[in-house]
């Protein structure tokens, strides 16, 4: 994962550093939202794309709440889409948001085999893009750009719904203010203390 690029304009530079300084999120009560995740792993199994989308959407309902905000409606899409970025490299689409409707839409079977994503993976798409909704229905941050701060926001979230240890994030930094997280040294570094 990569962060966006800081903005030039001071009042999106404004936006983005104040997302960036974000690390923490207020999380909701362990129950429901751990028993709807566990509802959606078992639908998962069974690759039934309705109970697949209740139960995000009961998970997006839970967090929501707990943040005093409108939930966003999710929709679960078959086959991700992929989308050609030059000669040697395709990118799939896991999930968006859309910012004036507040739907998060999730894709759960892979591009190329159409096999069902893991549950890890449509977990964690969900916990993005509810991190996105929260970043413009409650954060006042409209732009909801992708910053160290918000990946640990959305790894937050996603470790407690899960009911996993949190790990630090490690990152390298890149040219331009661009930061990548460092798979490999987050790995071995374990999980945070007191989570």
């Amino acid at each position: 994962m990569i962060t966006d690029k800081p903005p030039r304009k001071n009042v999106l530079k404004e936006e983005y550093f104040r997302s960036e300084a974000l690390h923490d999120l207020k999380l909701p009560p362990e129950d429901p939202v751990r028993r709807h995740a566990a509802q959606l792993e078992h639908a998962m199994t069974e690759e039934d794309r309705k109970k697949i989308e209740t139960a995000c959407n009961a998970i997006a309902s839970c967090v929501a709440e707990s943040f005093g905000v409108a939930p966003p409606n999710v929709r679960v899409l078959g086959v991700r889409p992929l989308e050609e970025l030059g000669d040697d490299y395709v990118d799939e689409t896991y999930g968006d948001y859309d910012f004036e409707t507040a739907v998060i839409r999730l894709w759960m079977r892979t591009a190329i085999l159409e096999k069902m994503t893991s549950y890890g993976t449509l977990l964690s798409t969900l916990c993005h893009e509810i991190c996105h909704h929260l970043d413009v229905a409650m954060l006042g941050l409209p732009h909801t750009y992708h910053t160290r701060g918000f990946y640990e926001r959305a790894g937050l979230l996603y470790h407690h719904v899960r009911g996993t240890p949190v790990r630090t994030l490690f990152w390298d930094e890149l040219p331009n203010g661009v930061y990548r997280i460092n798979w490999p040294q987050t790995m071995r570094g374990g999980a945070k203390a007191g989570r």
